[in-house]
């Protein structure tokens, strides 16, 4: 991958605060004509330097009411194990984020659930059942204090 230079790494800046952020507001704001821009942008997007444009959704919105983050730890952990609960992990609409770790826990995983009874219902399928599962500790979120998609640029 290429490195970025001083005008790529201020594009994406802005990119990472607001995504609809026109090249007209950028080109004023980094002082670099609007096509410029634009075939920066566009070539970021195909070297995969912007990995996906989304929209960040209010988990209150849509009926999300409990957000935990979950330390995994496994009987075994040799590659078949780990890569059976990646592949478990990946497919489990519950699980937004899933962190391979090193340290005490080999997986951190965050869920999003409707509420109680539906967490109860996501840990038995998907942890408690599993068979490779040695223990898990929950952490229930009872506040977002900073959440932050960017990465440092």
């Amino acid at each position: 991958m290429r490195l970025l230079d001083e005008y790529d790494k201020k594009i994406l800046s802005f990119l990472q605060k607001n995504n609809k952020i026109t090249t007209e507001e950028l080109s004023h704001k980094i002082n670099l004509s609007q096509s410029a821009i634009q075939r920066r942008i566009t070539k970021m997007r195909n070297e995969n330097v912007i990995q996906a444009d989304i929209s960040i959704i209010s988990p209150e919105a849509i009926g999300i009411g409990i957000t935990c983050i979950i330390d995994v730890i496994l009987y075994e952990g040799n590659s078949k194990a780990i890569d059976e609960f990646k592949i478990a992990m990946k497919s489990c609409k519950e699980v937004s984020q899933c962190y391979y770790v090193t340290g005490t826990y080999d997986f951190v995983l965050i869920t999003h659930t409707k509420d109680m009874r539906h967490f109860e219902e996501f840990q038995k399928i998907h942890l408690m059942d599993n068979k490779n599962l040695k223990h898990f500790y929950t952490h229930v979120v009872m506040d977002n204090v900073k959440m932050d998609y960017g990465v440092i640029v």
